[in-house]
């Protein structure tokens, strides 16, 4: 509205800023004039406009608004009320006259409505033609602005979306207007500042001081591929009249003159990368995780798809023949473009690659290579043609092909392939590509030699164990062997059942400390060495004293056994442990209790003697024997494992089996974070010189 000033003269700035809506901004006068030339409506901005109060105007003749009035008749008037009713829909610019007396240029819209008694009303809508220029100005100001202005100029909210922009900057981001609106700036505008372009805008956004020519470099969602630099500057937009507050922008491309910050912000990027791969890649000492972290590290930044293979060879000395194909297997592979990518990247778990081929190139120099996919490309490389058809509709106009190369030995090749929507891969693309290789190859081959050793570990402690513990008619054993993760390897545990002269029957468990070969070595010695002794020193604690000098002469320095020797005929056993966890014990009646009176320090320590306690197992009761990876976990302390195991153990009676597997799936974490081992024995009493009665 306009302002005042002394002496009540008004002006009307071309472009005055003013709060609120165009109706804010220009008075709009309602009033209604009935077939007898009466006014009969008289709105709010009719009183502004023209001065007349309500009462003062009623029913008196409409020609009164007008400069040309005389006698109660106005030809304006008459005019307007004719033309509005003839045409429907009238409007012109006619001379108001204003109660006291000044006249002014005024915009007239009428229409007709109906009125009362089947008479008819011309309904007005009258502005001051100053006000309605001084709007009109602004506003055809604004849009050629908007519309022809080089620069790029943008609206924000205060969350820093979109609110309006220009076609220049639309065009610079490369997305249309409308995939701008309501999305945040870091949505369109992907930077390598660690958030420092963000923190500005907030800072602006927060009522801030402007920001005047700052050079950012950055990429957008429109163009992921090309670096730009842009001068920035932006200026909090005041809050007013109930709209929210936000920040304005102007923004220049000024690429070519800054190609020293594009080129510093490739360099970080590149460093960035390297940074992720460095900390993304060979978390795991697993073949196929390592391989999926190099596809996960790669995308998108670098490229639009990569894959991972690892050569076949017939045996480690083989070398790369030029003349032969060359067999690789498929561990990894992504991509980011739509099908029939997937399927080619995807789609194959053996690949076989013809002599000549871009690969043997490649392996041969052991250096990364380039090249385009075209025809030659595709001939040399891919025999198959539903594969090569694969390949030429999948959109990649580009490839690298690095080798993983790790201590002299070729483990497999890495091919990052980019669309034609990007650049083509330039020499430092290449020696990036070349870098990230290497990483992975290193951490592959370390996965694969440490698969390799769990491998013969596991093969070595699986041989050592007993593939089927001695039986009897007076006891029934299950026995059970997880070993544990890759990330402990294969433990020492171990278990066995021994029959023993006068139907006596031996229950052995143990655990040798430390993990891998050395381990599972130590342990196949001590549990031969134990089924040779137990024929000869039936009882548990002189057999452990034979077990603890045996491991002395060995070298085994530590390592926990417990000895249960069970006799039929008495129903009672004979216990000794060493530095191991006790046994269980299930009575008949679901009453679970720990043999926890045996003492003795572990194997390979000397000079302790050992001793052996006697119990009485009762008739169908059920011992547990186990090693400590049962009840002993990272956060659990170990008798809450033992409370554990002994709550499992006193359940719904049902047959060993099924109550080993139970036992396992409940307290063991997956994976197993140690070697574990659980022996469980069902006792029956029997005469000495005969098996059991029947039934």
């Amino acid at each position: 509205m306009p302002s005042d000033r002394p002496g009540g003269e008004q002006t009307h700035g071309p472009f005055r800023s003013e709060p609120g809506t165009l109706l804010e901004h220009v008075s709009v006068a309602v009033f209604g004039i009935d077939d007898d030339g009466l006014v009969c409506h008289w709105g709010p901005g009719a009183r502004d406009l023209f001065g007349y109060e309500p009462a003062a105007v009623l029913s008196r003749p409409g020609a009164l608004l007008f400069a040309d009035e005389s006698g109660g008749a106005s030809a304006s008037c008459e005019r307007m009320l004719e033309r509005g009713r003839a045409q429907g829909y009238w409007r012109a610019r006619l001379t108001a006259r204003h109660r006291d007396g000044t006249a002014f240029e005024c915009g007239f819209r009428v229409f007709p409505v109906a009125g009362a008694a089947d008479g008819s009303v011309v309904m007005g809508l009258a502005s001051r033609s100053d006000e309605l220029d001084r709007v009109k100005t602004n506003l055809a100001f604004l849009d050629a602005l908007f519309e022809t202005c080089p620069i790029g100029l943008v609206m924000l909210d205060p969350d820093l979306r979109y609110v309006h922009l220009n076609q220049a900057l639309a065009d610079m981001d490369g997305l249309p207007i409308e995939a701008h609106l309501g999305r945040r700036t870091d949505e369109i505008m992907i930077t390598s500042d660690a958030g420092a372009y963000a923190r500005m805008l907030r800072a602006v956004a927060a009522g801030g001081p402007p920001v005047v020519g700052a050079l950012v470099g950055l990429r957008t969602a429109g163009h992921p591929d090309r670096d730009q630099v842009r001068s920035v500057s932006f200026f909090p937009l005041s809050q007013a009249a109930g709209t929210r507050a936000g920040v304005g922008g102007l923004m220049v491309d000024v690429t070519d003159r800054e190609q020293a910050i594009l080129e510093a912000t490739a360099g970080r990027r590149r460093l960035a990368l390297l940074d992720r791969a460095a900390s993304r890649i060979g978390t795991t000492l697993d073949v196929s995780r390592t391989a999926r972290e190099l596809v996960d590290t790669a995308m998108p930044d670098f490229c639009d798809g990569v894959v991972v293979e690892v050569v076949e060879w017939r045996d480690e000395t083989e070398r790369l023949d030029p003349d032969l194909p060359l067999v690789t297997r498929r561990i990894a592979s992504g991509t980011v473009l739509p099908p029939p990518a997937p399927e080619l990247v995807g789609g194959v778990d053996t690949v076989t690659y013809p002599a000549g081929s871009v690969i043997h190139d490649m392996l041969r120099t052991g250096r990364p290579v380039s090249a385009d996919v075209d025809a030659e490309f595709v001939a040399r490389t891919v025999p198959l043609e539903s594969r090569a058809r694969l390949l030429a509709e999948s959109g990649l106009a580009c490839i690298v092909v690095a080798p993983l190369i790790a201590r002299d030995t070729v483990q497999g090749i890495a091919m990052f392939g980019r669309s034609a929507a990007r650049p083509a891969f330039t020499q430092d693309d290449l020696s990036l590509a070349g870098e990230l290789a290497s990483r992975a190859a290193i951490c592959l081959d370390n996965a694969r030699l440490y698969s390799r050793v769990t491998d013969i570990a596991l093969t070595l402690q699986r041989a050592l164990l007993p593939s089927a513990p001695a039986t009897g008619p007076y006891v029934e054993a299950a026995h059970r062997y997880v070993p544990g993760s890759k990330i402990t390897e294969v433990g020492g545990d171990w278990y066995d059942v021994i029959n023993l002269p006068g139907g006596l029957v031996a229950l052995v468990v143990g655990d040798v400390m430390g993990h891998g070969v050395p381990a599972a070595a130590s342990m196949g010695r001590l549990r031969i060495t134990t089924k040779a002794l137990a024929r000869y020193a039936p009882e548990p604690d002189q057999l452990l004293t034979r077990l603890d000098e045996c491991a002395q002469e060995a070298g085994i320095e530590l390592a926990t056994c417990l000895c249960l020797v069970y006799d039929p005929a008495t129903g009672r056993a004979r216990v000794a442990g060493a530095g191991h966890p006790p046994p269980l014990l299930l009575r008949p009646d679901g009453a679970v209790e720990s043999i926890d009176a045996i003492v003795g320090v572990p194997l390979g320590v000397g000079g302790f003697p050992y001793t052996a306690i006697e119990v009485e197992l009762p008739e169908d009761a059920v011992l547990a024997l186990y090693t400590d990876g049962l009840v002993e976990a990272r956060g659990r302390d170990i008798e809450a494992g033992l409370d554990a195991l002994r709550a499992e153990l006193g359940r719904v009676r049902e047959p060993l089996e099924a109550t080993a597997d139970r036992i396992l799936a409940t307290l063991l974490p997956d994976p197993p974070a140690d070697d574990t081992v659980l022996l469980l024995a069902r006792v029956r009493r029997g005469p000495p010189d005969g098996p059991p009665e029947a039934g």
